[in-house]
Formats: structure tokens, C-alpha cells, sequence
């Protein structure tokens, strides 16, 4: 499977963790995993963060995206903070750079098992002007530190190619933006994205269960004209 949920919980929620366990619950056969960012951390603290990745499919990638950017003692001190409470992925900004700081992040990566993603650009409008120049010496960042894989915009899918044409097979492509921000479910998987985020469009359906599945049958569908 293709599709990673993310757990940003809407306002007025209610009961955050009752909301997430939900949502984990609904969707937990068409997710390959899911991601949980600053936002439900806030909201229920890293306790509920641990809560919600013991409700999750074993099988499943459970992404902490933090947006880590920070040196390399601080990274790793929340990535092992992370690790403990469950999480097996973690996303930190490339602009950081190598030294002193991924460097130190991707050994403590390595040291405790966490897969590490490293975020080259975003899905919003203002990246194309400000990240996406930088997009070559970003990809270079997550290269030199052997990062499991890249975060690239779903919204942009030629950026999506750029990626993949310079990272080649060895690296994970995860790529947000799908349903709210504008993207088609399938749009990056075509453009070379190994994993499309969606969010909003599932979480805040009627139906999550249903929504995930058509997302899945969309990217399908898209996969099969692009590669026929």
C-alpha cells in the first residue's frame, strides 16, 4: 500500500487521543502507516503520542514529524524520545545541514533503529520560491548522511521527478499535500513518491474508512495510466 494518514487533529475535536484512536481504528487496513506531527503532540503530550502508536498496525510506519531543526544534541534527544514512545520514522529539515547536526541525528537514527526522512521541500506555495532553488543541496544533505528517505511535495510533482532522478531507487520518497492542499491521490506516486500523506481529506470525512479506500483506488487508477 501507498497512503500514510495524518493525525492532525481538527479544532473542537473533543478528546484528542479518543479522536486519533478513532481515526487509526478506521483506517488501519488501507494505511501503510501514519503520521503525527507538533499539532496532537500539543494536544495530548508524548504519553498520548505513545498511546496512539500502540493502537497502530504493528506493520505499520508510524512517522514522528516533528520537523526537527535544531543541532545534533537536541535532534537526538528527541529522537530518542520518539523511539521510546514507539515511533520508527522521524522527519527533520535539511536546511540544517550535515555537520553537527544530521550527522549527529542519522548516528542516533542508526544507533536506535529509527528510520530517518529528511525534508528537502514543502507542499505550500511560498516553497516553490524558497526551498525548491535549494532542492539540489538539500537532496545532497540526505545523501551524505544516508537518510532513509526524503520529503517532497505531492503538490509539485515535478519536484517529485527532480527527486527521484537525482536520488535514484535507494532512497523513500513520502510526499504530502494530497486532497486539501490540491494534489490528486496518485499524482506523486506517478511523478517517482513511494508513500502520498493525506490528511484532511480522511480525517475530516464522514466516512474515514471509505475516504481511505477511494484514495487507494484513485492512486491506483492513476498508477495504472501513467505506467501503461
Amino acid at each position: 500500500m501507498t497512503l500514510i494518514v495524518a493525525l492532525d487533529p481538527p479544532p473542537n475535536t473533543g478528546d484528542p487521543l479518543e479522536w486519533g484512536a478513532r481515526i487509526i481504528g478506521e483506517t488501519g487496513t488501507a494505511a501503510s502507516g501514519f503520521k503525527v506531527g507538533l499539532p496532537l503532540l500539543l494536544k495530548v503530550g508524548l504519553p498520548g503520542l505513545e498511546r496512539l502508536a500502540s493502537l497502530m498496525p504493528p506493520e505499520s510506519l508510524k512517522v514522528a514529524d516533528l520537523k526537527l531543526a535544531d543541532i545534533g544534541p537536541v535532534m537526538s534527544s528527541i529522537a530518542e524520545a520518539l523511539a521510546s514512545a514507539g515511533y520508527d520514522a522521524v522527519i527533520a529539515h535539511g536546511f540544517v545541514g550535515t555537520e553537527g547536526a544530521l550527522d549527529e541525528l542519522a548516528d542516533t537514527c542508526r544507533s536506535l533503529g529509527l528510520k530517518l526522512v529528511v525534508l528537502v521541500s514543502m507542499s505550500h506555495p511560498a516553497a516553490s520560491r524558497i526551498m525548491d532553488p535549494l532542492l539540489d543541496a538539500l537532496l545532497e544533505e540526505a545523501v551524505k548522511v544516508d537518510a532513509w528517505g526524503v520529503v517532497v511535495p505531492a503538490t509539485r510533482p515535478e519536484i517529485v521527478a527532480r527527486a527521484r532522478r537525482r536520488l535514484g531507487a535507494g532512497y523513500t520518497i513520502l510526499s504530502p499535500g494530497v486532497g486539501a492542499q490540491g494534489a490528486e491521490p496518485g499524482a506523486a506516486l506517478c511523478a517517482g513518491a513511494d508513500y502520498e500523506i493525506v490528511g484532511r481529506r480522511i480525517t475530516r470525512s464522514p466516512s474515514p474508512r471509505e475516504e481511505a479506500f477511494l484514495v487507494l483506488e484513485k492512486q491506483r487508477e492513476a498508477v495504472s495510466r501513467c505506467r501503461a
